[in-house]
């Protein structure tokens, strides 16, 4: 009604109100009313905007390759950004009334491809597929350095690279070289392997060799010190068995030495006591024989006594008539016989 309306902007929009060349109001999620006929609005969103790009370049030499990634940027100084481009929305207060908002991320994104450009001309193919990120930091600090990007006010918050891709062509030929150098490598390996392999064999049948050598050594010597010991050993028995013979020989030398002692001691006694019985028979041959018979029965028993009294009586047997002998005798006899046997059996044993 009287060309009275409401606007409300977004907190990412920062929204002003232009009256007679001059701003009334302003600020980010503004809201209010204006007079549509008299007074224009205008919208600079100062939100991040991401904005992809896929471009292609040529590397140092000569090599197309295709650039994937990612800016993002936000408007930092809007009423700058105004002042440079239109931002002015319609009478109805919806969209804006021109497409320079749309061609503020083309800007930067031209401005990003010829910084793009001149990084990799300094590269060579390999050196641009392994740098996106050294790019990507180059491409970045040229942006928030660029004089027209100060100038709108535009602040750059990052570039980043995805990837940095060769031709189809040119992706086959490298897959094939590094498929090459990896088969190569792969050889080397087992080369490596084998030869290490090989090395460990000889090494191991070395050791073999020196540990039979050192065993046949060991079993040398230890039959050395076998035949020496042995050798000891024969020496020993011979020595002893010198020994031996030697004590034998002087056993028997002590022993013919005792026999011929022994045999000279009993010459002497038996000398001795023939000169005894010769000097007693010499004595004896002059005596009465009743007299050498009375000292013979010196210290007899009484069953000696009488044997030797039964004796006489048989000698004399032929001038005796008539003997008579009393069973008290022979009971006597015979009680004085019994423990003479005894006895005599008894020093037997």
């Amino acid at each position: 009604m009287f060309g009275i309306r409401f606007v409300k902007a977004e907190p990412t929009t920062y929204l002003m109100v232009f009256k007679r060349g001059r701003v009334l109001r302003e600020g980010a999620g503004f809201a209010g009313f204006y007079h549509a006929r008299t007074t224009t609005l205008v919208a600079v969103p100062v939100g991040l905007q991401e904005r992809g790009f896929m471009m292609e370049q040529v590397t140092a030499d000569f090599q197309k390759v295709t650039v994937q990634g990612q800016v993002t940027f936000r408007v930092a100084e809007p009423r700058r950004l105004a002042g440079l481009l239109n931002f002015a929305l319609d009478r109805a207060g919806k969209r804006h009334a021109s497409d320079d908002p749309e061609k503020l991320s083309q800007r930067v994104l031209k401005l990003l491809e010829v910084l793009s450009q001149q990084s990799l001309l300094a590269l060579r193919l390999p050196e641009a597929l392994r740098a996106a990120g050294a790019v990507a930091a180059k491409i970045e600090a040229g942006l928030r350095a660029h004089p027209e990007l100060v100038a709108l006010g535009l602040e750059i918050q990052a570039v980043s690279i995805v990837a940095i891709k060769p031709v189809p062509e040119t992706a086959r030929a490298l897959e094939a070289e590094a498929r090459e150098a990896i088969l190569r490598g792969a050889d080397e390996a087992v080369f490596a392997r084998r030869n290490a392999a090989v090395t460990q064999e000889r090494a191991i049948r070395e050791s073999e060799l020196e540990t039979e050598i050192a065993v046949e050594h060991k079993k040398r010597a230890i039959r050395e010190a076998q035949m020496d010991a042995e050798a000891s050993v024969r020496r020993r028995t011979h020595a002893l068995r010198a020994a031996d013979m030697e004590a034998d020989v002087a056993l028997e030398t002590q022993r013919q030495e005792f026999v011929a002692r022994n045999a000279e001691n009993t010459r002497t006694l038996a000398e001795a006591e023939a000169h005894r019985l010769k000097a007693v028979m010499t004595a004896l041959e002059s005596a009465d024989p009743r007299v050498v018979q009375a000292l013979a029965g010196a210290g007899m028993q009484p069953a000696q006594l009488i044997a030797q009294a039964f004796g006489g009586i048989a000698e004399k047997a032929e001038r005796i008539g008539q003997l008579n002998v009393s069973p008290e005798l022979l009971e006597t006899l015979a009680a004085a016989t019994v423990p003479a046997r005894r006895a005599r059996h008894a020093d037997g044993r």
